[in-house]
């Protein structure tokens, strides 16, 4: 059986099936894991913490930095800041673990090597 998926043919399943129960692919899926779901309990944590001090601190939330700017509306602006921060790390990690391997599985697919 061949594994080469033409571009002009519907794709045979067996290729995928193959494919999914290769070890470079679960090593793929355990490296996004390893990555994804840390970052994304800190994250909610961290917007836990927003919105819980915001609910139930409201005058440590209230207090005044400089001028108009209060403890909230930093915390505000630093879940803004943080959200581009786990992209920014996320397109870096993707780059250097995941996407070589990816490209690999996919050249190997579309090649049939």
């Amino acid at each position: 059986m061949s594994t080469q998926v033409s571009p002009t043919a519907p794709p045979d399943p067996d290729v995928y099936l193959s494919v999914q129960a290769s070890p470079e692919f679960s090593g793929l899926r355990k490296t996004l894991r390893g990555f994804v779901f840390p970052m994304t309990a800190a994250f909610f944590l961290w917007y836990a913490l927003y919105v819980i001090l915001s609910a139930y601190a409201r005058d440590f939330m209230g207090t005044v930095l400089f001028g108009n700017i209060n403890v909230a509306l930093v915390f505000g602006l630093l879940q803004f800041a943080t959200t581009f921060l786990i992209a920014w790390l996320y397109a870096r990690f993707a780059d250097r673990k995941l996407d070589p391997v990816a490209d690999e599985i996919r050249q190997r697919v579309q090649g049939g090597n």
